[in-house]
């Protein structure tokens, strides 16, 4: 039997398997809603942000019949399955309320909020009743956990909140779940923790996000600092990026780059968009004939690289950089792991897949990729130089509808065989409705 903890603390929530009553999986946690009172009341628990393909839904708190070692337990399975849309008066206790300055009441001091704790009371209701604080500065301050009404300054607007605690408590999230997490805060918060984020994490987050909120969040950043996230991107992605900006803009911040970094991503700018030059990749695996089959499987072990380029080398002989010298074929993943390691790559290629032009367009490419069941393609100019790859993800990337990115509600309903109106009948609501103040 399920039972609910006296005080659940937020942080701890996070990344939970939420569960219907048979045990079936609806999502993971994301997130708290409460709204605000006036005076000193705790805030009220609304419901949970839960995450369901990359989609948050809102869960009635009144739904939650338990929370056991990782996972929480719902009542029912039938929840509206639209997009959870933050309204006014309501707050994310995490998105929102961590790392906030407030103000002590009884020392009169400056305290940083780490957590927050939620309770269920008598008749049911959920309240946030407590939160854990950071005394002093940085990391070595004492924490301490103290009542809601202990501590003021929630209902003050905050300038420059900071967003380490927040990033801590979803450091374990893919790239594309932090998108998704920044897709529904405010564009103040998005900029807090984007500035937060290292270079290289928020550039893997950039790159999940739709396009409007990409230049959103490069652009709040000093022309330096986006010039080193642009970097730390794919040079493709940067690409697609910096073609989606004034000309003299992108051309400021590839001024600003390393010459070597900025001179791939000028190459991929030349092309046109829905063309194989505009989609490749300038970085795929690349050796020469006189590699072994040993070196080749250790190349494609980087962790840093996609499923779809870890799946092919492209030998070509010197320069081992794009653009190579001539184009000799490629070896295939599942070819490498049949062959002795010692076995030179040069007799193991395969020479009979037609390389694309960088002028081939969208619908050719996805024709070559379906007829030959390849994950990628490689792209040679007209001097049989390799300049790049296009994999199946740049090509969905393509076909997909611009605003893919925001998850289109009827490919989520369709995917999970749930319709708001089911939730209608079974509930008599949908949305947040059931649990609005």
């Amino acid at each position: 039997m399920t039972t609910v903890p006296a005080r659940v603390f937020c942080r701890r929530l996070v990344g939970l398997l939420v569960l219907d009553p048979n045990g079936d999986l609806v999502g993971r946690v994301r997130d708290v809603i409460v709204t605000l009172r006036l005076g000193h009341e705790p805030p009220r628990v609304l419901g949970l942000a839960v995450e369901v393909h990359r989609r948050p839904i809102f869960v009635p708190i009144s739904r939650v019949t338990g929370v056991e070692a990782g996972a929480v337990v719902l009542s029912s399975a039938r929840l509206s399955w639209r997009r959870f849309a933050q309204r006014p008066g309501e707050t994310l206790v995490l998105g929102e309320l961590l790392d906030r300055q407030v103000t002590l009441i009884e020392a009169d001091a400056r305290v940083t909020v780490v957590d927050a704790a939620i309770e269920q009371i008598r008749g049911g209701d959920w309240i946030l009743d407590h939160v854990a604080v950071r005394t002093g500065r940085g990391r070595r301050g004492e924490v301490r956990t103290v009542f809601w009404d202990d501590v003021t300054g929630f209902s003050l607007p905050e300038e420059g909140q900071g967003a380490a605690n927040l990033l801590a408590a979803f450091e374990k999230l893919r790239p594309a779940d932090l998108a998704s997490l920044l897709h529904n805060l405010s564009y103040k918060r998005r900029a807090e923790v984007a500035a937060a984020l290292d270079d290289e994490r928020l550039a893997d987050v950039l790159e999940e996000l739709p396009e409007d909120e990409q230049i959103e969040l490069l652009g709040g950043l000093a022309d330096e600092r986006a010039a080193d996230v642009l970097e730390a991107m794919g040079p493709d992605d940067a690409a697609d990026l910096l073609g989606d900006l004034p000309a003299d803009e992108a051309e400021r911040l590839l001024g600003l780059m390393e010459p070597q970094e900025a001179a791939p991503v000028r190459r991929l700018l030349v092309y046109p968009d829905n063309t194989a030059g505009g989609m490749m990749t300038s970085e795929p695996v690349i050796v020469g004939p006189n590699a072994t089959v040993a070196e080749a499987l250790a190349r494609v072990r980087a962790p840093e690289l996609s499923p779809a380029l870890a799946a092919q080398v492209y030998v070509v002989r010197p320069p081992f950089e794009t653009p190579t010298g001539r184009y000799l074929g490629l070896a295939h993943f599942q070819r490498l792991l049949r062959e002795p390691p010692g076995t030179l790559i040069g007799g193991v290629i395969d020479v009979d897949i037609t390389p694309l032009r960088p002028e081939t367009s969208l619908s050719e490419v996805t024709r070559h990729l379906a007829s030959y069941n390849l994950v990628a393609a490689p792209v040679l100019d007209a001097a049989a130089h390799l300049v790049g790859v296009v994999t199946v993800d740049d090509v969905l990337d393509h076909l997909l509808p611009a605003d893919w990115r925001e998850n289109d509600l009827d490919s989520d309903v369709a995917s999970t065989g749930r319709t708001d109106t089911a939730t209608d009948t079974a509930t008599g609501s949908t949305g947040q409705d059931e649990a609005s103040p």
